[in-house]
């Protein structure tokens, strides 16, 4: 006998009843914003056919308020798996036209059941962030929710990537939910993201600001740097997400999506030679050396726009999945102040965690000198660098191009942090100071008393140049492995990451070590 056709239609009628979210007309007011719905980010994110959504049904748990015979479709979140790219995928996505995406109990419960699944099962989670925060009518067990979505991002931490995506607004504690993930993307014009709101500090402490000022993605990317990507509306952060997750493994028992070619390309690349300035005082941009290193000139740059004296990354180099960390000339000359250091050393643990091979690009005088910097604590920032990359497993491939000064030459994983391979350019200066700096104090009498103080100093300068800060003085020491023609880096690196795919290095046990935060 047939299953009864009231039964079925009950299971159409609630199933189009959760899917018109908080009814055609708000979602139709969201998409001629130029908004995507939760539904329409949930299905431009996935493969085809594939989402399968878990709670359609649930019910939200308020009483009295007057929501008693409120009914709050999937209580405000899209939640569930599918495939993105071939790959299985957790992502939960919360509709601002239920309730504005307010977060109540069995709403955290929907996105802590999903995390938990994504955990036990190795899959990344992609959460869209589009909520006014606590469903206020539910009070404590609205923060509670908050509480145990913040357990789980940080039990989810080092285990499966988290991709935060804000769209909407993301208020109070809200915020701290992709605070805690591996990386944020925002909507450039439709999205916020702030703590207290313009009225509350100026109410708390009498500031004038505004939310452009404290909450924008144009404010979080290149003020904060609490965001690594903007995007132009909600298609593009899609784009973006499917991206990232390209470069990415599904968890950190498995390798990234490496897709090494059957032959190494070893011809030289001349062009690179011409992004190199005849004098070594000149700049240049390192984005056009990782555009001569990485397959198809294809990067994805993380926070562009933060801490630009450095520069990082995900790339692949003849097919091989890499992580790259770049000085940047162009900017400051490529000193390593209080956020660059904050920046590569998170980019750096990050890679570490998920298998990904460093590749290092060098050219820095140092660390930024300053009061500001001191006072800020350049110190124990800087140190982060020195702890990511000692505590970094994964193949390490670095390449001295110019200046690497002082405790900065350190900083960018020489040989001695546990560089696997290090190669320096002709162009290259290996020093403890600048050759200026260093002849002036070490040759200060000779160049003082001479007939023509200028032409001996600018003498001096070159010898110690020669003698002290030439790579090859640096190879002859056994500090770097070869000194190569600038032409022929990418054959170089090529060679010495599919050498060392199957690094095996081990620590001491611990729970963990202590950076400096």
């Amino acid at each position: 006998m047939p299953i009864r056709k009231e039964l079925l239609d009950q299971l159409k009628a609630r199933r189009e009843k959760a899917l018109a979210g908080g009814g055609a007309d708000k979602l139709q007011a969201r998409r001629d914003k130029g908004q995507m719905t939760a539904r329409d980010r949930v299905g431009a994110l996935f493969d085809a056919g594939t989402f399968q959504e878990s709670g359609m049904h649930v019910r939200h748990a308020v009483r009295g308020f007057g929501m008693d015979n409120r009914e709050l479709a999937a209580d405000g979140c899209v939640s569930g798996t599918g495939f993105v790219g071939g790959r299985p995928i957790a992502s939960y996505s919360q509709d601002f036209t239920v309730a504005g995406g307010s977060l109540g109990s069995v709403h955290a419960k929907k996105i802590a059941n999903l995390m938990e699944f994504a955990v036990e099962n190795g899959m990344p989670v992609v959460a869209f962030n589009d909520s006014g925060g606590a469903r206020i009518q539910e009070g404590v067990a609205s923060l509670a929710g908050y509480g145990q979505i913040f357990f789980r991002n940080v039990l989810l931490s080092g285990v499966v990537p988290q991709i935060a995506v804000i769209c909407g607004p993301c208020a109070g504690g809200a915020a701290y939910s992709p605070a805690l993930m591996d990386f944020i993307i925002m909507t450039k014009s439709t999205s916020n993201m702030f703590i207290c709101g313009p009225e509350v500090i100026k109410a708390a402490t009498g500031e004038l600001t505004t939310m452009d000022q404290i909450g924008s993605a144009a404010a979080h990317a290149c003020v904060s740097g609490n965001i690594h990507f903007v995007a132009e509306d909600d298609a593009h952060a899609v784009a973006l997400v499917k991206e990232l997750l390209s470069y990415l493994p599904s968890n950190n028992m498995m390798d990234p999506p490496h897709a090494p070619t059957d032959k190494i390309a070893m011809d030289p690349d001349p062009a690179i030679n011409e992004v190199m300035p005849a004098d070594h005082k000149d700049t240049f941009d390192v984005k056009r050396v990782i555009a001569r290193l990485v397959d198809g000139e294809r990067f994805l740059e993380v926070q562009r726009d933060w801490a630009k004296s450095i520069v990082v990354g995900f790339g692949r180099i003849e097919g091989v999945v890499v992580g790259i960390i770049a000085n940047q000339p162009a900017v400051r000359a490529g000193t390593l102040d209080i956020d660059s250091s904050d920046k590569g050393a998170r980019f750096i643990r990050f890679c570490n965690i998920f298998n990904i091979p460093l590749v290092t690009l060098v050219d820095t005088p140092g660390f930024m000198p300053g009061i500001a910097q001191e006072r800020g604590g350049i110190i124990r920032h800087g140190a982060k660098m020195l702890f990511a990359y000692s505590a970094a497993t994964v193949p390490k491939v670095t390449v001295i191009m110019r200046k690497a000064y002082g405790g900065a030459y350190i900083a960018m994983c020489c040989q001695d942090l546990g560089a696997d391979v290090v190669y320096a350019w002709p162009t290259a200066e290996i020093a403890v100071m600048g050759a200026e700096g260093a002849a002036r104090i070490i040759y200060k009498r000779e160049i003082e008393t001479a007939p023509d103080p200028k032409a001996k100093e600018a003498e001096l300068i070159a010898d110690y140049r020669e003698r002290f800060a030439s790579p090859f003085q640096a190879a002859g020491s056994g500090m770097i492995d070869d000194v190569i023609d600038p032409s022929e880096t990418r054959a170089a690196v090529a060679l010495a990451l599919r050498k060392t795919l199957g690094k095996r290095s081990t620590r001491p046990q611990k729970k963990h070590g202590n950076i400096p935060l």
